[in-house]
């Protein structure tokens, strides 16, 4: 802890002395959680899991004409997960460490430890909600050729150490490599936005040697609003190998119409997909998400691609929300009906219906003040037999999810010499 004090004390003198603009913040963020059947289905026998997570974090941010820098420190724990008197903090980390340089007015060179978010976050996400969320070590190459349009290069190459021959990597990050080219344009009320990304992953072959196999994902996503209606269409396909060939899909849709006095409706639907349970075909068919910031997506209670259901039969969901935000006060109704993409088979090897259930998701919020916020959420799966085949748990449990939450964001420190 004292080496962190003084590296946080170095950097506010710094920033203080030399910085042309500096600007210190801080971020808590308390969590209450009751879990029972969050992400797979419980049993009627087994208890509520109640904790309070938190993420705490430090935000440096520098910049002058040429130059700009973040640094975000981070503490992520469980309360009482550490002694009273615990002697050492081991639940700090760098999130983020960046510095981009401007070469002139249309290009750009980002490096270092960053969140990459593009688009709806469903590839490229910061995983938000996640208290410790997502960052990549990657170097970016960014040109803006003019006002509404822009193209991201990105590279990102991971290794365990700074060892002086080659070993195999652990895939500690979740790939071994990236490399991306990711435009976006807007056209009056109409935006594109193509991702071309190449994912990299260290596997074995058949002799145990380590190889690179690349993965392939390509896609449109267009956006489109005039007055109260707003509109979002996405499809991506995933090719190449990771450890077998790769040959899977996404398609997604939705529309959102303002009604007047803070209330919007929408609905929508998303399709990923997968591979009929209990196929031998080794190619694989499931789309992944890879990156995406998946909470945000098939319901607040993450039975779907988050750190679950990979190669699995894939999923459509159809939703609703009804969406109210006036004043300091905002209120949100989300039902999803889920079902898989592919087929679901019983243990007579029988195919099943595929609906896998229903969700609603209540969350409430309320701003305290322009630093200080609340929020709570209630989530309820109602599951069908297919979903237990599928995740196992049981379906007439009381599978439900309720958590509060309150963000704090203090703004501790600015200087800006040259603001008049």
């Amino acid at each position: 802890m004292k080496k962190l004090f003084f590296s946080i004390t170095f950097l506010l003198l710094t920033g203080m002395l030399f910085a042309q603009n500096f600007d210190l913040s801080a971020e808590l963020r308390p969590r209450f959680e009751s879990k029972h059947g969050y992400k797979a289905l419980s049993t009627k026998d087994a208890d509520a899991a109640n904790f309070i997570s938190q993420r705490t974090r430090l935000n440096f941010d520098y910049s002058q004409s040429k130059v700009k820098a973040h640094v975000t420190l981070q503490n992520v724990r469980v309360w009482g997960e550490a002694s009273t008197l615990s002697p050492a903090d081991k639940a700090n980390s760098f999130h983020e460490a960046w510095a981009e340089a401007k070469l002139n007015s249309k290009w750009s060179l980002k490096m270092g430890r960053q969140e990459i978010v593009y688009d709806d976050h469903r590839i490229f996400g910061n995983v938000g909600w996640a208290q410790q969320a997502r960052s990549h070590d990657a170097f970016l190459v960014k040109f803006m050729p003019m006002k509404g349009h822009r193209l991201d290069l990105g590279f990102a190459l991971n290794a365990d150490s700074q060892a002086g021959v080659k070993k195999p990597y652990s895939n500690a990050a979740g790939y071994k490599n990236f490399q991306y080219a990711w435009y976006h344009g807007n056209f009056g009320g109409l935006g594109l936005s193509v991702l071309a990304l190449n994912t990299g992953f260290e596997n074995t072959d058949a002799n145990g040697d380590p190889v690179i196999d690349n993965m392939q994902t390509i896609g449109p996503r267009l956006t489109y609003k005039m007055g109260a209606l707003s509109a979002n269409a996405a499809a991506y396909f995933q090719t190449g190998k990771n450890v077998y060939d790769v040959a899977s899909s996404y398609f997604a849709a939705d529309l959102g119409y303002k009604l007047g006095m803070g209330l919007k409706l929408g609905v929508g639907f998303e399709q990923l997909s997968g591979k009929d349970k209990g196929s031998t075909d080794t190619k694989i068919t499931s789309f992944a998400p890879l990156f995406g910031t998946n909470h945000r997506f098939n319901g607040w209670m993450d039975y779907f691609y988050v750190g679950n259901h990979a190669n699995s039969v894939g999923l459509t969901d159809i939703y609703g929300s009804v969406v109210y935000k006036k004043n300091k006060f905002s209120a949100k109704v989300i039902p999803h009906l889920f079902s898989a993409a592919a087929d679901v088979l019983n243990a007579n090897g029988e195919k099943m219906d595929k609906n896998l259930g229903t969700e609603i998701d209540i969350a409430l919020g309320y701003k305290l003040s322009s630093s200080v916020s609340f929020s709570a959420g209630y989530s309820q799966m109602l599951a069908t037999e297919t979903m237990e085949v599928l995740r196992g748990g049981d379906k007439d449990a009381n599978n439900r999810w309720i958590w509060a939450m309150f963000v704090f964001k203090p703004s501790l420190f600015s200087f800006f010499p040259h603001t008049h």
